[in-house]
């Protein structure tokens, strides 16, 4: 893959009247990291994309063997396979892969399916001494060497040599697990590009599960996902966030083929709704979305995005078992601060308790979609990992207000508002005449830079 990003500063779009998210890092007290002082401002074009992207089954059969068989993708947490014998299965359309940790702590991962008849080794996740298939009995070794078979005398011709599972590449970062199904794509390293230098500071791998939400959502993966790498929508789908998110002034930055960044500040007003909130009311409205009533006063002259701040600090530094005073900025104890790397791993930046997006096929349906909404909250140095939390399952007619009491009320609602918009976007894209959506050219940069990337996996020879 190659970087075919165009700059254009004059073609991006406007901004609007008011502090940027680096004028917001100027009044910073501490050292601010090298990674939010980067600001790529690209243009990367204005043409109209396909809605048959988002409902075509020969478009989505493209994407199974051009991008699902070819990126590098999140299977699951290290926590997951901790212990010898453990595995998990990460199905990914009609794909199955079984990860195991091998008596020697090595992590590996094979095609799920038995060398006799083609039947799953293994279904969600466990601990086991061998891969045996419930079938007929045959079992592997938990590094995918053949192990044996009832009546191995009717079976000459399999031996360890040509019997052997055959693999995946595996791979680690902050804590998850990676898979990759194609043996000539690059390194995971080479393939997450900045990401790891941006992220590593805020030590993903030292943190553990706090809350799963799964939820089946009736779009396309890529709808729901494009949801999550804009703040443009939250003007009008989210009214209760303006008086504490500036999401007019959204910093939004690409890099490479695979990684893409939104900054949402945190604690401000949006710029278009400024002046109908009061400093003070602006922070009512952020404690009353994590269920605060009556929150604290601000002294005069003083902030709510300081205020806030300094709410979150002892949290993060009790989870992490630091200090964070004097040298966590307020955007990292705060801000919305989204990454992606293609095709569908989105993970928030910051210290204490940070959000992780997953979006992939309901297996082959074109018109739905599993979405996965991760906390990832910090644990002390030498210290154990908590357990992860369990999964909470939703529906294709759940709504996320029926996972309220496990993530709370506000956020739940901030979802359900998500929700309802995706399936409406599914069927107006079908009924669309016009054919094509039309992007903005700062706001929605990432989405582009998301299906430029795409097409270069799809009409790659």
């Amino acid at each position: 893959m190659t970087d075919q990003v165009k700059d254009a500063p004059e073609k991006v779009g406007a901004r609007a009247p008011a502090d940027s998210f680096q004028d917001l890092l100027k009044i910073e007290t501490v050292e601010v990291p090298a990674a939010l002082l980067e600001s790529t401002e690209t243009y990367l074009g204005s043409e109209d994309i396909s809605v048959d992207r988002y409902t075509s089954r020969e478009f989505f059969d493209l994407e199974v063997e051009k991008v699902w068989r070819k990126t590098w993708q999140v299977a699951c947490r290290e926590n997951r396979l901790k212990n010898p014998g453990d595995y998990y299965v990460y199905d990914i359309v009609n794909d199955s892969i079984v990860l195991t940790r091998t008596q020697s702590g090595e992590l590996k991962g094979f095609y799920n399916s038995c060398l006799h008849r083609g039947r799953a080794l293994k279904r969600g996740a466990g601990n086991c001494d061998t891969l045996r298939c419930p079938y007929h009995g045959w079992q592997w070794e938990l590094d995918g060497e053949f192990k044996s078979a009832p009546c191995k005398w009717d079976f000459p011709h399999v031996d360890k040599q040509n019997a052997r599972l055959p693999e995946v590449r595996v791979d680690t970062w902050g804590g998850w697990v990676f898979i990759n199904m194609d043996e000539r794509a690059p390194s995971l390293k080479e393939y997450m590009g900045v990401l790891p230098s941006h992220m590593d500071q805020w030590k993903h791998e030292q943190r553990y599960v706090s809350l799963h939400i799964e939820k089946v959502i009736a779009c396309n993966w890529k709808v729901a996902f494009e949801a999550f790498i804009e703040s443009y929508h939250a003007i009008a789908t989210h009214p209760q966030l303006m008086p504490f998110q500036g999401i007019d002034n959204s910093q939004y930055d690409v890099w490479g083929d695979h990684v893409s960044r939104t900054i949402s500040a945190y604690g401000v007003a949006n710029p278009s709704h400024a002046d109908l909130y009061t400093e003070q009311q602006t922070l009512d409205a952020m404690m009353a979305l994590i269920g605060v009533e009556n929150g604290p006063k601000l002294a005069p002259g003083q902030t709510a995005r300081e205020m806030y701040a300094a709410l979150n600090l002892p949290v993060a530094n009790e989870q992490a078992g630091e200090d964070f005073a004097g040298r966590a900025t307020m955007s990292e104890l705060m801000d919305s601060t989204l990454y992606s790397l293609f095709p569908n791993f989105a993970p928030w930046a910051g210290h204490g308790t940070v959000i992780t997006y997953r979006h992939r096929p309901n297996g082959d349906d074109v018109d739905s979609c599993i979405m996965e909404i991760f906390l990832l909250t910090r644990y002390p140095e030498g210290s154990e990992s908590p357990p992860d939390a369990a999964t909470f399952r939703l529906g294709i007619d759940q709504p996320f207000s029926e996972a309220a009491e496990v993530m709370g009320a506000g956020f739940a609602n901030v979802f359900n508002q998500d929700g309802a918009n995706l399936p409406q976007v599914q069927k107006g894209l079908k009924a669309s005449k016009k054919g094509a959506v039309t992007l903005g050219n700062y706001q929605e940069v990432r989405i582009r830079h998301f299906h430029q990337t795409l097409d270069k996996y799809i009409y790659a020879r």
